[in-house]
């Protein structure tokens, strides 16, 4: 049985839906002082948007666009010890809409000079080894290998970069693409993409991820996002898996070790959308409800495509998105509860 170091998951992430009001309003309710705010609108179609505490929190950014950073102080005006205070503005608090907000906790701060080839440059951090996230804001310097320090004390297993300053598409890593060559593009419905130019040859090490000295990830003297994620035993998960032909018994399932809150999936074989799912969302189970992170789409009722259960999920449809026949997908998932806690004590699926 799966053991874990975090017994409350909520500590580290947490799912908030809320209603608008179309003025101002303070988000409670959270178990700590969230450093990455991530917004969707659910009853239409809008941009997601993205907030974190090292850009600021009136800096933001939406994951279906590749705009460059946005300034606008009416969608956080402030972190505070359990949530965080918005304002006005229609895309996350426009009258009577209903809004789903992803938080995560990073929380030790810090500032430094880049390492590897090139002139180092200067960056800051928020980071929380405890929990495997980190964020980290750098300046770029056109040169392969050029390393940015993640401070997580082991090597991620994914990391998304996106240029601040100019329009830029979202460029991650995934372990599960199989070569620090491979890349995939969170704002598209692209497949995985094969070029030294975002990463150079060199996987991330347990201190440093490696950039190549493509623009979109290492422009000199233009500015950079960096969100890296570890795996946590009991919390997180960032693996792949090969579709099937077939639905339900024969669909693929897939060991977390935990029961899921938070399942986001890309078939990086094939040109199919970012599918997010929430055990809080409409539809939890058998009539699953979805979001497209590369997409403006309203909340967007589905039949049958992944139940949660107690220590993972278990795809039931066959479909581009998440069960093409030979096809890779990978993955991304936060914990509800630990299959088993670190007394011992096991979970149950709803």
């Amino acid at each position: 049985m799966a053991y874990t170091t975090i017994d409350d998951p909520s500590a580290y992430f947490e799912t908030t839906l809320f209603t608008g009001n179309g003025s101002t309003q303070n988000i409670t309710g959270l178990n700590f002082q969230p450093d990455w705010i991530w917004y969707k609108r659910r009853n239409s179609t809008n941009h997601h948007r993205l907030i974190d505490s090292v850009r600021g929190s009136n800096k933001n950014l939406a994951s279906d666009l590749t705009n460059a950073e946005n300034t606008e102080a009416t969608y956080v005006s402030s972190f505070n010890s359990d949530g965080w205070s918005i304002g006005s503005n229609t895309d996350i608090n426009a009258n009577n809409d209903t809004i789903a907000a992803w938080a995560w906790k990073a929380g030790t701060t810090g500032s430094g000079t880049t390492t590897g080839s090139g002139t180092g440059k200067a960056y800051s951090y928020s980071v929380n080894t405890d929990a495997g996230f980190s964020i980290v804001t750098y300046l770029g310097n056109s040169t392969e290998d050029h390393t940015i320090p993640h401070h997580l004390g082991v090597a991620p297993k994914m990391y998304i970069v996106k240029q601040r300053d100019a329009a830029d598409a979202w460029i991650t890593y995934h372990d599960g693409l199989g070569a620090a060559n491979k890349y995939i593009l969170l704002n598209s419905t692209a497949a995985v993409g094969t070029s030294n130019n975002p990463w150079g040859t060199v996987a991330p090490t347990s201190s440093v991820n490696n950039l190549g000295s493509a623009g979109d990830t290492n422009g000199n003297g233009d500015s950079f996002i960096m969100y890296s994620f570890a795996e946590v035993k009991g919390y997180s998960k960032f693996g792949s898996y090969t579709g099937t032909a077939g639905n339900n018994a024969t669909a693929p399932f897939i060991y977390t070790g935990f029961k899921p809150a938070w399942f986001m999936v890309k078939n990086a074989g094939g040109t199919s959308a970012w599918e997010i799912y929430d055990s809080k969302l409409l539809g939890y189970n058998d009539q699953n409800h979805q979001f497209r992170a590369n997409a403006t789409d309203a909340l967007s009722a589905v039949s049958d495509y992944v139940d949660f259960l107690s220590n993972g999920v278990k795809i039931r449809h066959q479909s581009t998105g998440i069960n093409e026949d030979g096809d890779n997908f990978i993955y991304m998932a936060f914990a509800d509860n630990p299959f088993v806690t670190s007394t011992g004590v096991p979970t149950t699926a709803r």
